[in-house]
């Protein structure tokens, strides 16, 4: 059971995280509103390239500090499947990862942040429902703890974009 110091550092480390992604996703669609010339698909996944480049640069300076590297290849030959499947899940992991990004950069570009944020958020929570159908997890009293205001903000940001685009009654004089 994790208590104490630690819940408290998870708990934050947790809070922080969601606010830099908020920052990340809210930053994409200013970079897109400040940009001086059209924003077109192609400038669009010129940036999310960029971001991935920089983001896999410092994961891999990070791995390299730590010598995670040298732990991968102890891992790949424990690994229950092969090392080829080991390193196979590992690419495929970073292709779908990658996808992800440009989804959500899409979604950006075509929408808003904030509903990237939604949609993240209803995977997220999709994710969990699958989990419990597919590989037979207990739905626990914190999964419906998680899934009530995933599903709360999703309702309500769908109703109050309803509500904004519902045409305005005609007005007698």
């Amino acid at each position: 059971m994790i208590g104490g110091p630690l819940l408290l550092r998870l708990y934050f480390l947790h809070g922080a995280s969601a606010a830099i992604f908020g920052f990340v996703i809210v930053s994409s669609q200013v970079a897109y509103a400040k940009d001086n010339q059209a924003m077109t698909y192609s400038i669009m996944l010129q940036f999310q390239i960029c971001v991935s480049f920089f983001a896999t640069l410092t994961c891999a300076l990070g791995s390299l500090i730590n010598q995670d590297f040298t732990a991968m290849h102890k891992e790949a030959r424990e690994f229950g499947f092969g090392a080829q499947m080991y390193y196979l899940v590992l690419v495929s992991n970073m292709v779908v990862w990658q996808m992800v990004f440009v989804g959500r950069e899409g979604i950006i570009f075509c929408t808003s942040s904030l509903f990237a944020g939604v949609v993240g958020a209803i995977f997220s929570t999709l994710s969990q429902i699958a989990a419990v159908i597919v590989f037979h997890e207990n739905f626990t009293g914190e999964k419906g703890m998680a899934l009530a205001p995933t599903l709360w903000g999703f309702t309500s940001y769908f109703y109050g974009s309803y509500q904004n685009t519902k045409k305005p009654e005609p007005v007698n004089p």
